[in-house]
């Protein structure tokens, strides 16, 4: 017996879980694959990894009924600061008293167990983990994927959720700008003496940014962040390979003790940093979401909320399709959703790669210059808020689902 669906969705991490439930919300159903084992990318030590959820992202997950069981687990950011080298002329983000946070964090790991314990009950999702897919069909009357088992899996739309190496993407030949950047983000989560006071810390160094980000205290009361610290490629490896002690004095040297002594509470890892835009979103029964559509610098922590902005709007072209009788792959509507994600994203995208580059420039002249800046911006409320909101997700034209 057939069991066709409306969505075909190919991977089923943060992004392509966080679509299917939100599809299954207003009554789409789907077919979730996924080739990672569920045990396995949930294990603790899997990834160490916290996330930022900006404002229209956490009205997302209120909305798909994730956040009562997420909101114990999140530390909230309460201001964001950002310095040059901690050298003075810092500036300081933070939302007005009627506004929420700027945003939370979570740890991935977090996120996961709860986006896939949704999954697990609720009926409209069909969820094929770990498998592998063998074939993909799209025609004019529907998609299809083929799994390593022979299984057959149908449906109206495929949608490409895969990541970054998306072989949906690369199967249908949509060209991408992409550059590397020959650097490596080194992570790992902190213990240290002082209290963050929920405040996520952006410091620029020559060689690339220092990130320090406010986690929940551990149960004894442990003062913790997240580190994400920003090498040259060329340097990566050394780093790497620093013991615990010398690896603290170099962290400890580039906080300028700004949170007192710390230790170190997990395995350090590391990954990559890149660029890559797919100016096509669309193609026949397809749709690109995530990071198979757009990955970017970590700079901003704009990653992740770029991917739920893309789950919200196809959520909602979907829906409006449905009012006049149009059907989950209608060419007509997926034209829509690519024009609504474009600009947003290209622009999120844009504005990363140039403070990388921006940050990046070395001398004590382009020090100063950015401090000048700065300054500005920091005496100037209008250019604050208007950065806040892009921060949050909160400008344009939102989804429903990312409103309110």
């Amino acid at each position: 017996m057939s069991d066709r669906r409306d969505l075909l969705i190919l991977g089923g991490g943060l992004v392509g879980m966080t679509l299917a439930l939100a599809a299954a919300k207003r009554g789409f159903s789907s077919h979730v694959v996924d080739r990672a084992d569920p045990a396995d990318v949930t294990a603790e030590g899997f990834d160490g990894r916290a996330t930022a959820i900006s404002t229209a992202s956490w009205n997302l997950f209120r909305n798909i009924g994730l956040a009562d069981t997420l909101e114990p687990h999140g530390c909230p950011i309460d201001s964001i600061a950002v310095s040059d080298q901690m050298k003075p002329g810092r500036l300081d983000f933070q939302p007005e008293p009627h506004e929420d946070s700027l945003g939370r964090m979570f740890a991935n790991r977090m996120l996961r167990v709860t986006l896939f314990e949704a999954a697990r009950q609720e009926e409209l999702i069909t969820w094929h983990a770990p498998a592998e897919i063998v074939a993909r069909e799209r025609d004019e009357f529907g998609v299809a994927a083929t799994l390593a088992d022979g299984t057959q899996l149908t449906a109206s739309l495929m949608v490409a959720a895969e990541g970054r190496g998306s072989p949906t993407r690369e199967e249908e030949g949509l060209s991408m700008a992409k550059w590397d950047y020959s650097h490596r983000a080194i992570i790992v989560g902190l213990d240290h003496e002082k209290p963050h006071d929920n405040v996520a810390w952006e410091i620029f160094y020559p060689d690339g940014p220092f990130a320090l980000l406010p986690v929940l205290d551990a149960p004894d009361g442990t003062h913790r962040s997240a580190l994400v610290w920003t090498v040259a490629e060329e340097d990566a490896e050394g780093v790497l390979k620093l013991s615990d002690h010398a690896f603290r004095a170099e962290v400890e040297k580039r906080m300028d003790s700004l949170f007192g002594s710390i230790s170190l509470n997990s395995p350090r890892s590391s990954y990559p940093l890149s660029f890559q835009h797919t100016a096509k979103l669309i193609g026949n029964r397809l749709a690109l979401i995530g990071d198979s559509a757009h990955g970017m610098h970590p700079i901003a922590g704009q990653g992740l909320n770029l991917g739920l902005r893309d789950v919200g709007a196809l959520v909602q072209v979907l829906e409006d399709g449905r009012k006049i009788g149009l059907e989950p792959g209608d060419a007509q509507m997926l034209k829509r959703y690519e024009e609504w994600r474009a600009l947003d994203s290209i622009m999120v995208m844009s504005a990363t790669d140039g403070l990388t580059r921006l940050f990046g420039i070395p001398g004590k002249a382009a020090s100063a210059i950015r401090r000048i800046g700065m300054a500005g911006v920091q005496r100037t409320s209008a250019l604050k808020s208007f950065f806040m909101d892009e921060a949050r997700g909160v400008t344009g034209e939102r989804p429903e689902l990312l409103r309110h």
